[in-house]
């Protein structure tokens, strides 16, 4: 296995390869079994030799593609864990390709969505998160709940549309565009579920409970709105006494505007299947 790691920086000539693939094979955690086969290898000790091999050349820039895809769930978090730990400690620019849209997240100074092989937004996470730019975009990193709308006029710094008769409101700087057909969005963390309309008028909907999921740390609930589409809400475990609520039961959700997000009505295309390009910066860059 060392001599496996020590390759790259033999060909170049390097007298030292030998130390280098020890260092490498320190830096993943696999300093100990260093004299092994790769059949000896676990797939997670073989996904880590994998990483050893990479920044023992010092390039300035390591593309990895996917390195995560085939390891169980548990192991992928460990390693997700382990690769920004050695980016910090090696200093290296990482670009890191994925379809795992929690991976970009958690992994990425900054994100590049890519659909059909066009950057559709970049920037850093939360930002994507918070203000997405498209429908794609809202979709591929996180839920949204999304629903047609109409911009009918503003009211000082806010957009007023209407959303399947309901009148709702956005900050004119959290849209993507500003008149006509658009896609309202409020991500489920964001809405709150009450028994009673709520006294924030322009920002409710009524709606009728579907389903109730206890996650452990959430309940989330699945509603159907005026629109006729599914809104999903997610309620963190904070009470002793969990809600009562049901499913056939009829509830109000309420946002703060401020929260809120326009898009373009544009529909996505058919089947289309979102990659994120995440670069982590080095201490060079």
């Amino acid at each position: 296995m060392a001599d496996n790691v020590a390759f790259g920086p033999g060909r170049r000539g390097l007298s030292d390869a030998g130390q280098l693939a020890d260092d490498a094979l320190e830096l993943v955690q696999m300093g100990h079994p260093a004299g092994r086969r790769p059949a000896q290898l676990s797939g997670g000790q073989q996904q880590r030799v994998a990483l050893a091999r990479a920044p023992v050349n010092r390039p300035e820039v390591l593309l990895l593609d996917e390195p995560l895809g085939a390891l169980d769930l548990k192991l992928r978090r460990q390693m997700q864990v382990e690769l920004k730990r050695i980016q910090t400690e090696v200093g290296l620019t990482f670009i890191h390709v994925t379809h795992d849209r929690e991976e970009a997240m958690t992994m990425a100074d900054t994100v590049a969505v890519m659909n059909g092989g066009h950057i559709e937004q970049m920037g850093a996470p939360e930002e994507l998160y918070d203000l997405p730019g498209t429908a794609f975009v809202a979709g591929f990193v996180g839920q949204s709940n999304l629903v047609p709308a109409t911009i009918t006029g503003s009211d000082g710094e806010h957009l007023v549309a209407d959303a399947a008769g309901t009148s709702v409101r956005v900050p004119r700087a959290r849209a993507a565009v500003t008149e006509g057909r658009v896609l309202f969005g409020v991500r489920p963390e964001k809405v709150r579920l009450h028994t009673l309309r709520p006294d924030t008028a322009g920002n409710d909907v009524r709606a009728s409970v579907v389903d109730v999921s206890f996650t452990g740390v959430a309940t989330q609930y699945l509603v159907t709105v005026p629109s006729g589409g599914q809104w999903s809400v997610y309620e963190q475990n904070l009470d002793v006494e969990p809600r009562a609520t049901r499913p056939g039961d009829e509830v109000w959700l309420s946002w703060n505007p401020a929260h809120a997000f326009v898009v373009s009505a544009q529909d996505l295309p058919e089947g289309a299947d979102g990659k994120a390009f995440i670069a982590t910066a080095g201490a060079s860059s």
